[in-house]
């Protein structure tokens, strides 16, 4: 070989080389996505499960296909704003954002990175999150709750159950904002049942809140929806049993903690749908050009010794419409 053709080689080589170098690690890296949730990550949460496999079937497998960088907030809402930015700066290509505390972090954080929210708690047009239901216009979608409908429901199988109901406490979250608390409070006007809020925003000293304002005997106990009354089902099944209230939440945690009756989304169907959502916006479209969702499977759990205690009889036909009886 000739001195000329042999450089010429290696020449070729070096040059070579790091482009296929280049390309290897390209065709090697995952999209990176991020989630962000104010609650605790005890390594059984059967929502961020429902996610991985909705995530899994469409061909977005963690550690493989994807990576999944996940900031929770141990119950600390206000740990969302650095965890937002953290994740914004790992240039995250999507960022899914778990209720009001981490999605209004998450939007502060940037408005540019696609935000994909799971929200139970907020308006999305009226919290500014998006222009509308149909094309939100913004770097934002995803699931948000219909909450006047779901509070209007929960008054009705509350009357089902408590005889002549006409006062009730509120366990509301002041972390979510107002928007449920409004929607509950028209409900409850219209049926004229008067309303007492028990607000809290963090789950230290929630015992000694829900014993000072339960001691008044309300006659039912309803529970926005909060990632922290999720969380404290144990604690608020415990004070309503200490003063024989019965109570409704939107999570069957509650029902199966040994409430009374729990009636709402199904979860892990609402967080499987995210991954559709990922999907569309690793391949291209922009959040802005998609549709919010409203969640569209509900369930209605109801505690049967939870009513025997309290000396309570469930309708014959609401037990025939519930999607779980706990005997």
């Amino acid at each position: 070989m000739k001195r000329r053709d042999f450089v010429t080689l290696i020449g070729g080589a070096a040059i070579a080389w790091p482009l296929a170098a280049g390309a290897q690690q390209r065709a090697q890296r995952v999209p990176l996505i991020g989630f962000l949730h104010p609650g605790l990550s005890d390594g059984s949460s059967v929502t961020y499960a429902a996610l991985i496999d909705g995530l899994r079937e469409i061909g977005y497998v963690d550690g493989q296909t994807v990576k999944i960088e996940a900031r929770w907030g141990q119950g600390k809402p206000d740990t969302m704003p650095p965890f937002a930015r953290e994740l914004v700066a790992l240039k995250v290509e999507a960022l899914i954002a778990v209720a009001r505390p981490a999605i209004a972090a998450a939007r502060a954080a940037s408005h540019d990175v696609p935000i994909i929210a799971l929200d139970l708690e907020s308006d999305p047009v009226a919290s500014g999150f998006a222009q509308n239901i149909a094309k939100p216009g913004q770097n934002l979608t995803g699931l948000f709750l219909d909450a006047p409908t779901l509070c209007g429901k929960w008054l009705q199988l509350i009357d089902e159950v408590v005889p002549r109901v006409s006062r009730i406490a509120v366990l509301w979250d002041s972390t979510t904002g107002p928007y449920q608390l409004d929607a509950i409070k028209a409900a409850a006007r219209a049926k004229s049942v008067e309303v007492a809020v028990i607000e809290f925003h963090e789950l230290k000293g929630l015992d000694t809140t829900l014993d000072g304002a339960l001691k008044d005997r309300p006659q039912a106990l309803v529970q926005l929806g909060s990632p922290l009354t999720n969380m404290a089902a144990d604690q608020i099944v415990g004070a309503s049993r200490k003063y024989g209230i019965p109570g409704i939440s939107e999570f069957r945690s509650f029902s199966q903690s040994g409430g009374l009756m729990s009636y709402g989304p199904d979860l892990r169907h609402m967080f499987r749908r995210a991954a559709p959502y990922v999907s569309r916006i690793l391949g291209g479209t922009k959040a802005a050009d998609l549709p919010i969702e409203r969640p569209t499977k509900f369930e209605l759990v109801i505690n049967l010794k939870a009513a025997k205690a309290l000396g309570l009889s469930i309708p014959t036909t609401l037990l025939a419409t519930a999607d779980e009886v706990i005997e």
